[in-house]
């Protein structure tokens, strides 16, 4: 038994060179992966950095001919500028607000309420209208907005936040019912069915059921929304041509005047808009990831 055991006992180096060799070679894979992912982060980064550091140049370091990386004189003259009273970004940034926080709720609610019928109940027509909810996602805007602006200007609705709000909810509410459709699908059934047996109604099971259980689906939708309207240009330039109810994006159009590029107000303009989104991404990472760990279904 003993010199049986011998030739196992003389491999035992060969196979820690081997182990050693093979964890070396993870740790060349890794510094691959980390130099590649730095790299990464330094190419996202780097426009961000520049936007920064170019609302807080002097204008006579903007024009200069030799650019530096980093700003020789700070100065915060061009955020005073856009958030003082002769310019109207504070205005512009109410009505960007007023919009996108309408947008979310309603295609947040109308987006649980359609992707709940789609999902559970059985009607004519259902899957041919779960198809087009996707085609009208899918629809550019560059084909769009002609339509809608003919029908906005028809109703009434131009130069008006409401008819904003109504074309935004052309793209946010498609995507938010598909999304949560498929996070519908995977809700246990037995609990609906266990609370219609108890006699609640289809709609208390939609709000006290399926909308507590589908916390992350309704922040990444409500996220979504929140976001492209936000941000959105097309629209909010077509429809609103009015000074009192321009949008933010918008108004970031006014710091071009014919050959002349106010950078320094452009970009200071451009780093608060883009604080509320980044504050809201931040906000629902946590949340989703909570809602994942707490949400577990014990049978």
């Amino acid at each position: 038994m003993a010199e049986a055991i011998r030739p196992v006992e003389s491999s035992r180096p060969r196979e820690r060179g081997l182990i050693l060799w093979l964890t070396q070679q993870n740790r060349a894979y890794y510094l691959v992966g980390y130099l590649l992912l730095l790299a990464l982060a330094l190419w996202t980064l780097f426009p961000v950095y520049w936007q920064l550091a170019t609302s807080l140049r002097a204008d006579v370091d903007l024009f200069s001919p030799t650019v530096t990386l980093v700003p020789r004189v700070l100065t915060g003259e061009h955020y005073e500028k856009i958030l003082g009273p002769s310019y109207p970004f504070l205005r512009q940034l109410r009505n960007s607000a007023v919009v996108a926080v309408a947008t979310t709720v309603v295609s947040t609610l109308l987006g649980a309420m359609a992707g709940y019928a789609l999902t559970r109940l059985r009607f004519a027509g259902r899957t041919v209208l779960a198809r087009l909810l996707v085609y009208a996602y899918l629809a550019p805007g560059t084909i769009l907005f002609i339509p809608l602006f003919v029908m906005m200007s028809r109703l009434g609705l131009r130069d008006n936040l409401v008819g904003l709000t109504l074309a935004y909810l052309t793209f946010t509410v498609p995507f938010a019912t598909w999304m949560l459709m498929g996070y519908f699908r995977t809700v246990p059934i037995e609990l609906e069915e266990a609370a219609l047996i108890d006699g609640a109604s289809r709609w208390q099971v939609l709000w006290r059921i399926m909308v507590p259980l589908s916390g992350p689906a309704l922040v990444v939708a409500a996220v979504f929304a929140f976001t492209l309207s936000w941000n959105e240009f097309l629209y909010a330039l077509v429809l609103l041509q009015k000074q009192q109810v321009m949008t933010a994006p918008v108004g970031l159009a006014a710091y071009v005047v014919g050959d002349q590029y106010y950078w320094g107000q452009m970009m200071a303009a451009a780093t608060i808009m883009s604080l509320p989104p980044l504050v809201i991404y931040l906000f629902g990472q946590r949340w989703v990831i909570a809602g994942w760990t707490a949400g577990a279904v014990k049978d």
